[in-house]
């Protein structure tokens, strides 16, 4: 069985969102991708107050200053396309009110018979957490619990109640119920997320890393599965944040999914040999210069990737 290739939808400032958003999810459907995925940033501090993902002195990139809502990106996806998962890595829980949350995903799973997965994390933004949570960045992991929490509520039957620390739930009937229970898959790299994990999700996404590391990864999180008495099977999909050149990266310090198309794809071969990946999320926007550029990008990546045997 090949390894499913999914793709990012365009939603940074250099794309025309009105025209690029329904035709690259049009497109990449098209070409034979399996899913289709976005991301969420509220803002971009000027002057920048943190590193990028809390590393002091790292930039935050030029594509953060304007992202588009990753819910309304979807939605548009959504209204073009048959087929294609839609899926958001990642949509960071404690910005968003739990119970909306999980309304928007019941109603976009019902409405495209059940092709929905919601790819949650915790976030890393002093930032954002200071303009938009709904809880502080120090009670983040509590407020994912309860985002979790309040999707399985609302997603059962009714009536619905729930008493939480952030949310209440009177009985109530609470639809459009999803057509099927909308997966979730965690971004999860510490002890504490790993166990949330096992006890609540339906797979893992991690960001794309060697792939002999993210074997070994792999393996300790299905050992802890197996200590903890999870029965259920772990899905499997990777995003790789794909540095596109026009000439072979030459660096002996090349990172995953850097460097030409060929090397793009030898790095997907070497992931197809996990055993237990299923999927490959490819975000090729970031060194896209364009829409175009970015329809042209896609359809030569998975072409090459299919011809190699991916």
């Amino acid at each position: 069985m090949s390894l499913k290739l999914g793709v990012s939808l365009p939603q940074m400032k250099k794309f025309d969102l009105g025209r690029d958003i329904v035709r690259v999810a049009r497109a990449a459907e098209e070409t034979g991708y399996e899913s289709l995925w976005v991301f969420e940033r509220t803002l971009f501090p000027t002057p920048m107050t943190q590193g990028l993902y809390n590393v002091p002195g790292l930039e935050w990139p030029d594509g953060y200053r304007s992202v588009a809502d990753p819910l309304v990106t979807l939605a548009m996806a959504a209204a073009v396309t048959e087929r294609a998962r839609l899926g958001t890595s990642v949509l960071v829980a404690p910005y968003h009110v739990p119970l909306q949350l999980a309304r928007w995903f019941a109603t976009l799973d019902v409405a495209t018979g059940g092709r929905a997965v919601a790819g949650l994390g915790t976030g890393w933004s002093l930032d954002e957490y200071a303009a938009g949570s709904v809880a502080p960045f120090e009670k983040r992991g509590h407020v994912l619990d309860e985002v979790l929490d309040v999707f399985a509520a609302v997603h059962g039957p009714d009536p619905v109640s729930y008493e939480g620390t952030l949310s209440r739930i009177a009985p109530s009937e609470v639809g459009p119920k999803p057509a099927r229970p909308v997966p979730v898959y965690l971004a999860a790299s510490n002890g504490k997320a790993m166990r949330r994990l096992v006890d609540r999700a339906q797979g893992w996404m991690p960001t794309g890393m060697y792939a002999d590391q993210l074997a070994r990864a792999w393996q300790q999180l299905q050992d802890l599965a197996a200590q903890h008495g999870r029965t259920r099977p772990l899905d499997f999909t990777v995003r790789a944040n794909v540095i596109l050149t026009e000439k072979p990266y030459e660096a002996e310090d090349r990172q995953p999914f850097q460097g030409n198309i060929e090397q793009v794809i030898e790095d997907l071969l070497a992931h197809a040999q996990i055993d237990g990946l299923q999927e490959v999320l490819l975000d090729l926007c970031i060194t896209a210069r364009d829409g175009d550029h970015l329809l042209e990008t896609l359809q030569d990546v998975y072409t090459a990737a299919r011809t190699a045997g991916v």
